[in-house]
């Protein structure tokens, strides 16, 4: 009788074993990654356009300003800066879209099942930049070592991401094992 060829019980055991061993190691180093990737894709998002609002306000000898909002309502005042944000042109320096001024840029929303939360330390929700390149508020001056923190929705340290923006304009991406300005938490 000619013997059937095929898999026992006991290597099918084995190689069932070896891929849970492997699994369990590879999904939370997964995990780490694509949250990391996204994290550092949202605040780095913020910081180009930022980086670009300041090139603009210098190239273009006028005010550009960034702030809290969406491109149908304009700038909301909300502290989240994951609800979106314009760009803007801002002659009169009131931080708000006036007839006549120009819209640059917009993002949207971040997008997600829990959102996360991206505030600015002093619940700041706009950032004017002058011919110069210096950072404004509407009080004039500006707040130094003003961060925005980006926070995912566990809140994990590992994740979190910082905005941080000097008076002079400069800006900086920390996380919390890179934070020289002691502000990213």
């Amino acid at each position: 009788m000619k013997r059937q060829a095929g898999f026992t019980v006991t290597e099918l055991m084995v190689v069932t074993a070896i891929v849970a061993i492997l699994l369990s190691i590879g999904v939370p180093s997964f995990r780490y990654i694509t949250n990391s990737y996204r994290m550092s894709a949202e605040v780095n998002g913020l910081l180009g356009d930022m980086m670009y609002a300041r090139s603009e306000a210098v190239r273009e000898g006028q005010t550009v300003t960034v702030c809290v909002g969406n491109a149908g309502a304009g700038c909301t005042g909300g502290g989240n800066w994951a609800s979106g944000w314009i760009v803007f042109t801002d002659p009169n320096r009131n931080q708000i879209v006036d007839p006549g001024e120009i819209v640059l840029r917009t993002q949207a929303a971040f997008t997600g099942t829990v959102p996360d939360t991206f505030n600015a330390s002093a619940g700041l929700t706009a950032i004017t930049y002058s011919r110069e390149g210096f950072a404004t508020t509407p009080a004039g001056g500006f707040p130094p070592n003003t961060t925005i923190v980006l926070h995912d929705q566990t809140n994990n340290a590992i994740w979190t991401r910082c905005l941080w923006i000097t008076a002079v304009g400069t800006l900086t991406v920390e996380t919390h094992t890179n934070n020289p300005s002691g502000t990213c938490t």
